[in-house]
């Protein structure tokens, strides 16, 4: 397992992005999805950087930079408008994870807040912006700008956000949670359960979870009695995606037949965490305590 919004109702504080500066200059032809052809009236000197949504979308917006967006994306140089880069434009699995691209050239983050799964935007990223890693992995002269045009292909919840759920069972952890969704587990005293145990602490409305979906979630995993996590997607940055049937059986079984948007609390007894051991790094001879935020579906 790689351990790698707002919804659209609410447009009204999270705006469609505007820049009739990149309007008068970029064009892109095609339909959604697919690669389109794009011209720069060069030379294009970006003064500052900037959005411009072409395609509005009507899906889950992008709200944290923190968020696991897939996206295909076409790059011109600003000055020459000369493609320099383009994805495969093949279909949503194929599409390339944003933070792979942010990781290279931290500007583009904050010019995709608030676009819409199902949009096409072009941006524009003056060559002080781009700075000297940005710069060589697109293959610009350094101070040159970049226009870029992305296909937002699909957008995962930041994180779970089904309705609360009441549990009775007692023995099993607590959950609280951060502003941004980031779960902490609170190990009761006493024993832990010595039977794998799981209850749905948020139950969400999305598509439904089978055993052969690519599953896109969040992972928190403490060992029973112990003060920090031992797997952690959000300290890691982002989400992890994997198949369900590949995951250690006891978040597997506790995932499948769950919905999108849903929080799971998971417990896994001592002498059952072997396959967590070996894919998670969980401590051995110790019961586990997982929550999982499942944040979206693959395909």
């Amino acid at each position: 397992m790689g351990l790698v919004g707002c919804s659209a109702s609410a447009a009204s504080s999270c705006p469609t992005p505007t820049d009739s500066s990149i309007a008068s200059v970029v064009d892109a032809t095609g339909d959604f999805g697919s690669a389109p052809t794009v011209s720069v009236r060069s030379p294009f000197v970006p003064q500052q950087a900037g959005t411009q949504t072409l395609i509005a979308g009507d899906g889950q917006r992008i709200t944290s930079e923190k968020q696991l967006a897939l996206v295909d994306v076409t790059v011109l140089d600003a000055a020459t408008g000369e493609q320099l880069v383009a994805t495969p434009y093949g279909d949503e699995a194929t599409a390339t994870p944003l933070p792979r691209l942010t990781q290279a050239i931290p500007s583009i983050a904050p010019l995709l807040d608030c676009v819409a799964e199902g949009s096409r935007v072009a941006v524009a990223i003056p060559g002080s912006d781009l700075g000297a890693q940005g710069a060589q992995a697109l293959g610009v002269n350094e101070g040159d700008g970049a226009v870029f045009v992305f296909d937002v292909r699909k957008v995962f919840l930041p994180a779970a956000d089904g309705a609360d759920q009441y549990n009775a069972d007692s023995g099993m952890p607590s959950v609280v949670r951060a502003p941004d969704g980031q779960p902490g587990i609170v190990i009761p005293a006493g024993d832990a359960p010595t039977e794998q145990r799981s209850q749905t602490i948020k139950k969400g409305d999305g598509d439904v979870v089978t055993a052969d979906s690519s599953v896109v979630i969040h992972v928190q995993g403490v060992a029973w009695g112990a003060k920090t996590t031992f797997a952690s997607t959000w300290k890691n940055g982002s989400p992890g995606q994997a198949t369900v049937s590949a995951l250690p059986p006891a978040l597997a079984s506790a995932i499948e037949g769950q919905t999108v948007g849903s929080q799971v609390l998971v417990v896994v007894p001592a002498d059952q965490t072997q396959a967590d051991q070996q894919a998670l790094q969980a401590p051995a001879d110790t019961a586990l305590a997982y929550v999982v935020d499942i944040l979206g579906v693959v395909g």
